[in-house]
């Protein structure tokens, strides 16, 4: 209904009203009987999404373990890399965006960091990474989908480059698992990290990771932060609980979340998303505006999550007028991070958007221009969209 306040920012998203309702049932002791069926339902799930993500499902991965932690995907991040490094290990950080960066700085903290960096935006160069690294690489690291700048990455020959050098190879696929294709054993990924506020349509504050078969014994526990331990989290993963006290309420909208994904079948999911982040980004050059991020022959533009160059009279110092005319018709996006601010705008399909919702959020943002006398061809965009749609 378009008298509901509609969240189109990249995460927190939408979450269902089962999730919703799931959340405030009463309370119940983490070490119950009654929280381990909880965890159960929510780690079958995950598994579920991290193994057959495929347009055709396929099963992607098989062998490994789903983790789920009490804390946001920069936590899954730290995790995964404290447990798989030293202090006189090598780690490749990729970076061409705010998470890259992310990757970058919590892997500076456990061990020596040598960043193959480009501009935020920018796609990755594969032979850049490939000079990189050598077999005395002991991790690579690299987001799949670029939240900050709607970019999705060559994770796959990113991958390979690892396995060619047997470096471990950590991927951050916070807003593409769950809602774009994500193959783990064909992209060589040793830890796939993801956040329930994401593509998962689940609450804030949980994120899960993917240890792959065979990665548990590069696991090194006695070196991994305490809170972070991921054999301390897999052997208390076999009981169905985690080490210490789980955010209950946020494990039951996980649950159900993660449930109604493979009710809706990962194939369509990924088909919609893709579908959705079309018809939202022709919308937007029906508009005469123009995407951010550039691409090459090895990347593509993000199907979860779109950013749009702001126009002049809309942009720098004019931007704030834009966002809160879109704010003021009860809509929700975001814009640019850090240098970014002013320059982009960025709008997510991700989780369980519907088409007419997806609509809605387009004239509002052509409205919203209209509003600050920026002329954009709303009618025009909106009509593109629904082609989009139907085809």
């Amino acid at each position: 209904m378009d008298d509901e306040f509609l969240l189109l920012n990249p995460g927190p998203v939408p979450m269902s009203p089962d999730a919703r309702e799931a959340m405030s049932e009463p309370m119940v002791s983490h070490r119950s009987a009654a929280f381990e069926a909880v965890y159960e339902r929510a780690q079958d799930g995950l598994e579920y999404v991290f193994e057959q993500s495929s347009l055709d499902g396929e099963r992607t991965a098989s062998g490994g373990e789903a983790l789920i932690l009490n804390g946001t995907a920069t936590m899954g991040m730290e995790a995964a890399v404290a447990n798989l490094v030293d202090a006189d290990d090598e780690l490749v950080a990729v970076v061409n965006g705010k998470f890259g960066r992310r990757f970058k700085r919590i892997a500076e903290r456990h061990c020596t960091v040598t960043a193959v960096e480009f501009e935020w935006g920018a796609p990755i160069d594969v032979d850049a990474v490939a000079d990189a690294v050598d077999d005395e690489t002991a991790v690579v690291t690299v987001v799949h989908n670029e939240t900050s700048t709607g970019l999705l990455n060559p994770v796959a020959e990113i991958g390979e480059i690892a396995a060619d050098h047997d470096a471990r190879f950590v991927v951050d696929g916070v807003t593409s698992i769950g809602g774009d294709a994500f193959r783990i054993d064909d992209w060589e990924v040793d830890i796939a990290i993801t956040d329930g506020q994401k593509a998962l349509a689940a609450p804030p504050g949980v994120a899960a990771l993917y240890v792959a078969d065979g990665v548990d014994a590069h696991v090194d526990g006695e070196a991994a932060p305490f809170y972070e331990d991921l054999d301390w989290h897999s052997r208390k993963a076999s009981q169905h609980q985690t080490p210490f006290t789980s955010a209950v309420p946020l494990f039951r909208g996980l649950a159900v979340a993660v449930e109604e994904i493979e009710a809706e079948g990962m194939p369509d999911r990924i088909a919609r998303h893709r579908r959705q982040s079309t018809a939202f980004r022709e919308a937007m050059w029906a508009m005469g505006l123009e995407s951010f991020p550039e691409l090459n022959d090895a990347t593509a533009y993000s199907n979860t999550l779109t950013a749009i160059e702001l126009p002049e009279g809309a942009r720098d110092d004019d931007s704030e007028a834009f966002f809160d005319a879109v704010a003021d018709r009860g809509v929700s996006i975001s814009g640019g991070q850090a240098h970014l601010g002013g320059e982009i705008f960025r709008v997510s399909n991700m989780g369980n958007i519907t088409d007419e919702q997806l609509l809605r959020g387009i004239r509002t943002i052509g409205e919203a221009f209209d509003a600050v006398g920026v002329d954009v061809a709303v009618p025009d965009a909106v009509e593109t969209a629904r082609e989009a749609l139907d085809r």
